[in-house]
């Protein structure tokens, strides 16, 4: 009898811990869906987002990139859209490598984020990545740090390691980012560059929605207000006007605006004069009054002007106006 007391008394006191002394690993995720920012302490832009998007196919795995870059230096420059899509012959777990998302413990995600929260980071990424656990969403968010990134050595924690490995992997087949390709560089000789060729319609549709704001919490813009800013109608282009000639020239080409000059937001009139030979070409332009970072595209422009037979041998004096025709809420 005090047998089978006992006998019970440890049963129920085993059984509940049991499930937790044998718990199940979860399996691994057969999709997922990344957002990473990146920023940076010199710009404009300073930020630059990425949404990756990782699917199963029938004998593989679908990989799109949809990358967002905010305005850059100038004024009337948009957001940029980029998609990119490749396909790789092996399952997405296979993408994740020896670590299981849906294993790692909250307890170790704090603990990574925290390691560094007194520390001055000038450069570095948030990243978040939403995966199916079993029956719950989950998101698990890493942040990476600008030694992480350009410096790695054998202290940086499992997890950011795995995170920075994980996303080469995946910008492998994809090519390289608007960072990786000088997007201020981009910025500065295509402001209004801008391609969603071949986008998923469902997951555009998604982003446009606002679905993946919440992978970016807390950074400075959403990837739906980008997204909705790089499908707006883009601002008038700069314009270059003749104001003045002390004659009248016969044939007229305007000066190109100086991509210097339009990041520094610069704009206003120069005033220079050109003397005319017998034939009424004119020769090398003497900057009067202006700003000199708009007088370089002067000299290229007035090497094709003519001028008639009242400027012959004449000294004339020019001024042109410069406006970037800026939108008045980025002044």
């Amino acid at each position: 009898m005090r047998f089978g007391l006992l006998l019970c008394i440890i049963v129920a006191l085993y059984i509940p811990t049991w499930p937790r002394r044998h718990k199940i690993a979860p399996p691994m995720p057969d999709q997922f869906v990344i957002g990473r920012q990146t920023f940076f302490d010199f710009g404009p832009p300073f930020d630059y987002y990425d949404l990756y998007i990782v699917r199963p196919r029938l004998t593989g795995s679908s990989i799109q990139r949809i990358s967002l870059t905010p305005p850059g230096a100038f004024c009337r420059s948009m957001s940029k859209v980029e998609v990119k899509s490749a396909y790789l012959p092996y399952p997405p777990a296979a993408l994740l490598g020896p670590i299981n998302p849906c294993s790692i413990p909250e307890k170790e995600l704090r603990r990574e984020i925290k390691r560094c929260k007194h520390c001055l980071v000038f450069s570095g990424a948030n990243v978040s990545m939403q995966i199916r656990c079993g029956d719950q969403t989950r998101t698990v968010r890493s942040n990476i740090l600008d030694r992480d990134m350009f410096d790695p050595h054998e202290n940086t924690p499992r997890e950011t390691s795995w995170t920075l490995e994980l996303l080469a992997r995946l910008d492998q087949p994809l090519g390289p980012t608007a960072v990786d390709k000088s997007a201020l560089l981009s910025q500065l000789a295509y402001p209004g560059a801008s391609s969603a060729k071949g986008a998923d319609s469902t997951v555009m549709a998604d982003l446009k929605s606002g679905k993946f704001d919440g992978l970016f919490a807390g950074a400075p813009d959403k990837p739906s207000q980008l997204y909705a800013q790089a499908e707006a109608a883009p601002p008038p282009a700069p314009s270059i006007t003749l104001v003045s000639s002390s004659l009248p020239t016969e044939v007229y080409v305007a000066p190109n605006y100086p991509v210097i000059a339009q990041a520094a937001h610069v704009e206003g009139r120069i005033t220079f004069t050109i003397e005319v030979d017998s034939k009424g070409i004119p020769g090398k332009a003497t900057l009067v009054s202006g700003s000199k970072l708009l007088f370089p595209s002067v000299d290229a422009a007035v090497s094709h002007w003519r001028f008639a037979a009242p400027a012959f041998n004449q000294q004339i004096k020019v001024t042109l106006n410069y406006a970037l025709n800026c939108p008045t809420s980025s002044r």
